[in-house]
């Protein structure tokens, strides 16, 4: 009798469980798995996720249990193939102005972005420091030499991405404005939406940001610019997620 109402309490509490919770007391005793395993607790489970697919008599797949298996767990990450660009075969022409004013223009070689900036000057900010010794995957170079910005005026910025090998460029940043400055993190940016080639018509919304990393020089209506980073953290955040990413522009 007492086993009885034990399994008539444990029926009653497994309809409200989420999947999670349900999936957990299956590994509780060989006595709930089997309990949990019944295929009315998994409908209520694919009731709260997929109200209209319970209207059919039966699952469209085998149990109820194996469509949420399927549909509901994370899905894994997949190990990317090696991408078919380097950083050897990229060179980046970046270009800032401060109104009409050219104030930065350089050719960075691929390797020289991926490589960064290995050591952060002295006088940076300790959030800005931990940034860039951090181990997340970045692209910064140093400014050299330094420039002041003065915060009244509008402040612009554009890239572009050369393959080498092909001898083809892509737009990365067209002529955006650092129109938001954080000061707490002493970076200035920018951001634009990346162009894709028409053989990937389904992917959009991805944005390239760069950011201008500057120190307090006791001014502040100026910032002092040391480094450039460069980034795409909407969807790439390594070097062969940047690199297949890149690949897929929009290449003329």
């Amino acid at each position: 009798m007492l086993k009885m109402d034990y399994e008539e309490v444990l029926k009653a509490v497994f309809p409200l469980l989420d999947g999670v919770d349900l999936a957990s007391c299956m590994a509780v005793s060989k006595q709930w798995r089997d309990l949990a395993r019944d295929d009315y607790f998994w409908k209520c489970v694919c009731a709260k996720r997929w109200p209209s697919i319970c209207k059919r008599p039966n699952p469209p797949t085998l149990t109820f249990y194996k469509l949420y298996q399927t549909f509901y767990k994370r899905q894994k990450c997949r190990t990317l193939l090696p991408p078919r660009l380097s950083f050897d075969d990229l060179e980046f022409f970046i270009d800032i102005w401060t109104e009409d004013r050219l104030i930065f223009s350089e050719v960075v070689p691929g390797p020289v972005l991926q490589a960064g900036i290995k050591i952060p000057p002295p006088g940076i900010c300790d959030m800005l420091r931990f940034h860039l010794e951090g181990p997340e995957y970045k692209m910064t170079i140093p400014v050299e030499p330094r420039f002041n910005v003065p915060l009244c005026q509008t402040v612009s910025v554009s890239v572009l991405v050369g393959r080498k090998d092909s001898n083809r460029v892509a737009c990365i940043i067209n002529k955006s404005i650092f129109d938001y400055i954080d000061r707490t993190a002493y970076r200035a940016l920018a951001f634009d939406y990346l162009d894709f080639s028409p053989d990937y018509p389904f992917i959009s919304g991805i944005r390239a940001w760069i950011s201008l990393l500057f120190m307090d020089d006791g001014n502040d209506g100026v910032i002092d610019v040391f480094g450039v980073e460069m980034d795409f953290c909407d969807a790439a955040n390594s070097k062969d997620e940047v690199l297949w990413l890149l690949d897929m522009l929009d290449w003329k």
